[in-house]
Formats: structure tokens, sequence, C-alpha cells
């Protein structure tokens, strides 16, 4: 493919600098553009490879490249990084469905229990500033193999800790360990898949990441009552060291250095398993490390990370918190009954994904056919008012049926559970994917930043949920938590439909 640069570039773009990138300028030219200046050999190989050249991007004409790999290739190396980002939320919600087993064994609180959740919510937030720019060095997939035995030692730590403050310690070496995929995954997404794949793609990956929530205690909760809460952390290990494994013999590596007149060359399997290298020689420096703390001054990243974020709190946050918390008790639940409930979570979460991913990239086509030409990014927002709805909805029935509940247990609230988490899970699939749209040259970033201010306002909601519904009760706080999804996650999101292209 004839570039305007012929510096390598590990990202695609016809006239990007590595400078430009990390500033998260986007592409020049448009794919009409990058089409008419194909070579003819580049053409052929294109269509014999795609079967197209309605290709957004426009691949190199080299094997190598992720956007060539075979389908099969992709999805096993999607699966295996989705599963990985999966974990990572699985472990920080592990033991919710333990908290009164763990409170007991330590000698703490209920909600000093629970803080070992949003240590490590506040871990995984911040810990991917750390591994993005060695993984846009050395690739993704040394720092995933990395994060998943490094994540073995820190959950055998919390499986024979004794006391509170080094079962703390140990959460959060499992956190920083085991965060890469949950943020760099989104950059994973956009190496390999092309434009129109794009949001079911991804959706896949903020499904896998927000069912990893209510999954764990649902699976725990069975173990809990059989062999004791610390087999969850030998469970963890366990799981990790095969994930460590499987990822070794079956995972690529995604990135990718597009430069000018790249050989055809084939990336076999077992070489792509065996050699490791140095991928980007870009000399790494401190602002590598806080650049994607920059995108708290582009809107069209920072307005969809927070209305996600806000929709987060209480669409998943809330929920499995004050689950575990309240339900044993005022209904005299034990463990194996607490994580039941969290099956409503994933109900919602599996459903709601259909409108966030598969629907939404339709909706994406439908547009650009009736229009003749790809419609604007801020387009693909139509459909998170439904998601914001649905989350408002949900928590207020939650709140309200739990507050009128007896002491008998009923299902009214779990549904309202299920209701919130499908708006949650519209929400996030949504605005993940306009932003990587807006800066696709930049998803590593643009992922972490994303989850960074995601996890930052999840570990704050613990520490107030219990005094919030303590204070102003159940009904109240369902009011408070409306009235902050608009102002934070509605008006804005207007907003940036409105005036998004332009800033831009």
């Amino acid at each position: 493919m004839e570039k305007t640069n012929s510096n390598p570039l590990h990202v695609e773009g016809t006239s990007a600098t590595p400078s430009a990138v990390e500033a998260g300028k986007q592409e020049t030219f448009y794919v009409e553009d990058r089409i008419a200046n194909l070579s003819e050999e580049h053409r052929q190989y294109l269509l014999k490879r795609h079967g197209t050249l309605d290709l957004d991007p426009i691949p190199d004409m080299n094997d190598a490249d992720p956007y060539n790999w075979p389908t099969w290739r992709k999805r096993v190396n999607l699966t295996l990084v989705v599963f990985h980002a999966m974990i990572a939320l699985f472990t920080a919600a592990s033991i919710q469905s333990a908290f009164v087993n763990i409170a007991a064994d330590l000698g703490v609180s209920l909600q000093r229990t629970s803080y070992l959740v949003s240590l490590f919510i506040a871990v995984l937030g911040g810990a991917p500033l750390f591994w993005r720019p060695l993984s846009n060095r050395y690739g993704r997939r040394p720092i995933f193999l990395i994060s998943l035995i490094c994540a073995v030692v820190g959950n055998v730590g919390c499986a024979v800790s004794h006391s509170y403050a080094t079962m703390g310690l140990c959460r959060a070496i499992t956190a920083f360990f085991i965060s890469p995929a949950a943020a760099i995954g989104s950059a994973v997404v956009a190496e390999t898949f092309f434009k129109k794949d794009r949001a079911r793609c991804m959706g896949f990956w903020t499904l896998m990441v927000t069912i990893g929530v209510p999954v764990a205690p649902f699976i725990f909760g069975f173990v809990v009552l059989r062999v004791g809460y610390r087999w969850i952390y030998w469970i963890l290990a366990i799981t990790n060291g095969v994930q460590f494994i499987v990822y070794f013999f079956l995972g690529s590596e995604s990135l990718y250095l597009r430069t000018y007149n790249a050989p055809r060359q084939v990336t076999s399997v077992a070489e792509s398993i065996y050699k490791f290298r140095r991928i980007d020689p870009t000399p790494l420096r401190f602002w590598d490390f806080i650049q994607p703390l920059s995108y708290f001054s582009k809107p069209c990243v920072v307005i969809p990370a927070c209305a996600y974020a806000m929709v987060f709190l209480f669409g998943s946050i809330c929920l499995t918190i004050e689950i575990p918390q309240v339900f044993p008790q005022k209904f005299g639940l034990n463990t194996q009954q607490v994580g039941l409930q969290f099956l409503s979570i994933i109900i919602g979460s599996v459903m709601g994904e259909q409108i966030g991913g598969l629907i939404s990239d339709r909706w994406m086509l439908f547009r650009q056919k009736r229009i003749g030409h790809p419609p604007a990014a801020e387009y693909r927002l139509w459909l998170s008012y439904i998601g914001h709805a649905l989350t408002i909805c949900g928590i207020v029935v939650f709140a309200v049926q739990l507050g009128n509940a007896s002491n008998t247990w009923n299902i009214t609230p779990i549904i309202g559970a299920a209701i919130a988490a499908g708006g949650n899970q519209i929400v996030t699939t949504i605005n993940i994917t306009y932003a990587v749209d807006c800066y696709r040259v930049d998803a590593a970033s643009v992922g972490v930043f994303i989850t960074f201010v995601r996890q930052t306002w999840g570990f704050i909601g613990p520490f107030w949920f219990p005094q919030m519904f303590d204070n102003v009760g159940w009904g109240g706080g369902a009011g408070i938590a409306a009235a902050l999804i608009v102002g934070v996650s509605v008006i804005p999101t207007i907003i940036l439909q409105w005036r998004g292209s332009g800033w831009r």
C-alpha cells in the first residue's frame, strides 16, 4: 500500500507519526482515497485475501498484518484476550459472596471486608498506565503472559494470608498484574478486526469484562458453602496457570509495525509462540506512562468515558456490592443463595449486548447504505439512550422493591438488577466503540483511559453506598442514582451528539 510516510508504525495511518499517534490524531485520508492509491498488485492481494476492497482500514500487502490473519486465528486470539479481561474483573468480585465468612475469619466488619474489592478495583484502574507503554514496545502477548504468571503468585498469597492487611496487600499485587487485558483489550480488537465488525467484537470484550463481576460470586457461592472461601484463591491461581499455558501455545501477537513497502511474509504460529523481541524501537519516555490521561482534554473520549463510568457504577458496582451485604442479613441467605442472585445480572448483561454489539453494527451499516457513505461516529450514540433509560429503571426497581420487601425473599429486586445490567451493557459497548472509532490509531490509550475513569469512580462508590441508603432510604438512593445518571451520562451524551464531529 502506498503511504506518505516511511516511519514504522504499530497503528493504521497514512500520515501519522509516532508523536501524532501519541497525541491521538486521526487518519488523514478517507477509505476511498486510500483505495485509489493502491497498486494493482496490492488490489489483487486484497481481493484474493478478503474478496473485496471495501475494507476499513486498508491492510498492508503482508500476511503478517493482523487484519489479514485467517478468521480462525483472529477468533482464537480474541477469545483468549477477552477471557483474560473477564478474569480481571472476575477476580475483583470473586469474594463478594463470601463477605460474611471473610469478616468472621479476619475479625473485621462487613463494610471493611468490602474494601478488599474496592482496593482491587482501584489498582485495576491505575495499573494499565504502567502496562500500556510496555505493551506498545514489546507487544501485547509478552505482557499478557507476565500478567498471568504473576497473578498466580498473588492469588496463592491471598490463599495463605491470615490477616486483613496481608490479604489486602496480596489482592493489590494480583490486581496490578492481572489488569492489562481489561484495558488493552480494546487495542487488540482495533488491531485485528475491520471497522464493520468492531462493535460486535468490542462488545464481546466488554461483555466479558462486565459479566466477570456477577459470574464470580455466582460460581464461588457454591465453592464457599462446600469447601470454604480460601478455595476461591486456589481456584483463581489454578485458572491463571491454565490460561498461561493455553495463551503461550495458542495466543498471537497483534502489535504490528506498518512500514513502507512492507514485505510479504507469513508469521507462523510456531514463530509467534517462541520468538520474543522488542517490536517498536521507539525509546520509552515518562510521557508514555501518563499519555492516556491527556484524553481528559478530548471531549469525544472523556464524555463517553464519564457517562459509561456513572452507568457502570449503578448498573454493576452498586448491585454487586449491595446484594452480598444486604441479602444475607435481610433474607437470611447463605453464600450459595447469595451467589444465585447474580444470575439476573448475567442474563441482563447478555441480553443488553445484543443491542450494544450486534444491533449497533447493523444500525451503522443500515445508515451507511441509506446515505451512501459511512455515517458520523456520533450516529451510534442514539442507541445509548436505551441503555441509560434501562439502567435508571432497573436501579429504581431494585432499590424501591428491596426497601419495600419484608424478611421473606422475593424476586422483584432481582428483576430490577437484570434490567439495570442490560442497560449498563448497552452503554458499555456503544460508548467504548464510539471512543475507539474517534481515535482508533491510539486504541490502547483510549482503553486505558476509559478503564482508569471507570475503576476510579467504581472504587469510590462502595465507601458511600451504605451511608447513602441508610440516610435517605432505598427510594431516596434510587432518586440520587437517577439524577446522577441524567446529569453525568444523558445530558453530556446529547451535547456530544450535537458537537462531537466538530470536536474530533
